[in-house]
């Protein structure tokens, strides 16, 4: 789906775009590869983007965390985080916490935007 949305480009009509983990089995060199092809995507479209990958999260102009609580009656909540509440969620999705080396990765990968 996302190669025929590259290829159609402005052509296709559809303003809005929302992709659920098209980066399944993808990381490293591929995966910002990804990330580069989605942010021009979003150049001519609304790109929405459900990932666990870092190197995709990066590149969106607004990043969004949904969370679920456990117990009796799970809730799901999704809300905006950007500064330093982006940074160490970015942390975390690159090794599971927030380590100083974890923060510093998450650091450059959003300076690079």
């Amino acid at each position: 789906m996302l190669a025929c949305k590259v290829v159609l480009g402005e052509a296709d009509g559809c303003d809005t775009l929302v992709f659920d983990e098209v980066d399944a089995g993808v990381g490293g060199a591929t995966a910002v590869a990804l990330a580069s092809v989605l942010a021009s995507l979003a150049k001519t479209h609304q790109v929405i983007v459900v990932t666990h990958l870092a190197q995709v999260a990066v590149v969106g102009d607004m990043h969004y965390l949904v969370s679920k609580s456990s117990g009796d009656l799970p809730e799901t909540t999704i809300r905006a985080i950007s500064g330093e509440e982006r940074v160490r969620e970015v942390a975390r999705m690159l090794s599971g916490d927030a380590t100083e080396a974890s923060l510093a990765h998450a650091r450059e990968l959003l300076s690079r935007r």
